[in-house]
């Protein structure tokens, strides 16, 4: 089976998602290394479909078809967070198969701790903004945010370029209505927080809650709605 992957984003942005569910699509995990393009090419050798850009052949991802041989029975469903040994095993896997590109982990948290520093309308939208959103004390990010709530000043939770959601969505870089926007302000729905009201709106954190760039602890974020 070939997992394909449907999503219109903009090239240059490399990483490494695993998913894996065993109940959707059998013993197959899902490796994702850079953002979908229309056009694919896949070749399948010893189990491992290696997905590349038709255009100019960058690497896009690869299956890994009854993956069990290769790392054993896993216990997940949904994304998977690789450990070091399991990269080991799978890279040995691809050379085996001859293909030459490689996996590489990325540690960096993806759901960090924001300050939104900026606001300032949408030229072409009545409910959209532009932020600018500080997540560490050397970056900060252009993120266009609908929710009603959005406001400067204020701590939330960023989803960075890369993150999977809760719900399966990857944050990808993109553009909404012609304006730049590098990750996402988050919900306490979207992040599926305990009792989290079921509407839009950002996630505001106490101003003491964690300090801009720490990744957001999910743990101490399910107790904001007790």
């Amino acid at each position: 089976m070939v997992v394909r992957r449907h999503f219109f984003v903009r090239k240059g942005y490399i990483m490494l998602i695993a998913s894996y569910n065993r109940q959707e699509l059998g013993d197959v995990l899902v490796v994702i290394t850079a953002p979908d393009t229309e056009e694919q090419k896949t070749i399948i050798r010893n189990n491992i479909a290696q997905i590349t850009a038709a255009d100019d052949g960058h690497l896009l991802g690869y299956n890994f078809l009854n993956v069990h041989e290769t790392l054993g029975d896993i216990d997940a469903n949904g994304q998977l967070e690789l450990t070091d040994k399991q990269v080991d095993q799978l890279n040995q896997a691809i050379k085996t198969a001859g293909f030459e590109c490689l996996l590489e982990l990325d540690r960096t948290p993806k759901f960090v701790v924001g300050y939104v520093e900026q606001l300032s309308d949408h030229p072409k939208s009545d409910h959209l903004h532009i932020t600018r959103t500080r997540i560490s004390d050397n970056e900060t990010l252009q993120i266009i945010s609908g929710s009603p709530n959005i406001a400067d000043h204020i701590k939330v939770v960023v989803a960075k370029v890369g993150a999977m959601m809760p719900s399966g969505q990857i944050i990808w870089p993109g553009q909404l209505r012609g304006v730049d926007s590098n990750g996402m302000i988050c919900s306490g729905r979207e992040l599926k927080l305990k009792n989290a009201p079921q509407k839009p709106g950002a996630l505001i954190l106490p101003d003491d809650f964690q300090e801009v760039g720490e990744a957001f602890n999910f743990a101490k974020g399910n107790q904001l709605f007790l």
